[in-house]
């Protein structure tokens, strides 16, 4: 059974606001409507979100839709909002386990369930915030990180997103999200920058313009972040997690010079003078 749940985002999308609608059927994961409007006068782009396969299995995926066609949330959903915001693309809703992610590999990038040997991806314990990637971004495999972050090279994939405010985002929803400071997580040997971000709609978004203030308004956030991910793995036998740059979360600037440089990476990949390898571009 295919299930379509139908969004709106703006070509430079601002305000998104997510209402839940619902359920219909037993079994069925709830509907999503998204409605917003570009505050900078551009036209929106409509979009519906299809569903197939069984949730939480790895037949699962949440295709994006535009008048009848596949599109890519990596490739088609501008980085940019406008007033220095970014689009986030929620993968993960916050307090959930299963560990979905954009398939960078499969045709027109579809939100799927990720799997090790067959079997869905879950996490042992809830994420405690909104997780997601900035589309039109790539972490270049072929460039070597400097020595803060021990030489290491991009993990290949699009730049991630922690969103720590208090509402929960629906996954595949696009939300306008501030920068606020970024850590450098090193896993297995890649570099995997972690984006600390908060919702430009959050009540607090307008108070919490850095790193350092976010411990006023949700106090253990960051060093929350920085210990969830050192350990979450573990439980598969895996080792801790480690971070560059003195393990120490950088500023919103610095976040922000990371989100360019790996747009930078993403539109050589795009035109050509990157090795893509298996990966699915337009």
């Amino acid at each position: 059974m295919q299930r379509v749940i139908f969004a709106t985002v703006a070509a430079v999308a601002a305000g998104l606001n997510v209402r839940t609608l619902p359920r219909q059927l037993h079994g069925m994961r709830a509907l999503t409507k998204l409605s917003g409007g570009a505050r900078s006068g551009s036209p929106a782009m409509d979009y519906a979100l299809e569903e197939a396969g069984e949730f939480g299995t790895t037949d699962y995926k949440m295709t994006f839709m535009n008048e009848g066609k596949p599109i890519s949330p990596w490739h088609d959903i501008p980085l940019e909002a406008g007033n220095g915001l970014y689009n986030m693309l929620t993968e993960i809703p916050k307090m959930t386990l299963k560990k979905m992610e954009v398939d960078t590999k499969g045709e027109h990038n579809p939100i799927k369930q990720d799997e090790k040997k067959g079997k869905a991806r879950l996490y042992h314990g809830p994420i405690f915030w909104n997780y997601g990637c900035l589309p039109q971004t790539w972490e270049d495999p072929n460039v070597k990180g400097d020595a803060d972050v021990g030489g290491a090279f991009g993990d290949n994939d699009p730049l991630d997103v922690v969103e720590i405010g208090a509402a929960s985002l629906a996954m595949g929803s696009v939300t306008p999200i501030k920068p606020l400071g970024v850590l450098s997580m090193i896993d297995d040997g890649e570099l995997d920058w972690k984006i600390i971000a908060i919702n430009a709609a959050d009540e607090h978004a307008s108070e919490i313009h850095d790193v350092a203030d976010i411990e006023k308004f949700y106090p253990g956030t960051v060093s929350g972040i920085r210990e969830w991910f050192r350990w979450y793995k573990t439980p598969d036998g895996k080792p801790i997690n480690s971070f560059g740059h003195g393990e120490k979360a950088l500023s919103a600037k610095e976040a922000i010079h990371v989100i360019e440089e790996t747009n930078g990476f993403y539109k050589k990949l795009i035109a050509g003078e990157s090795k893509a390898g298996k990966l699915w571009l337009k």
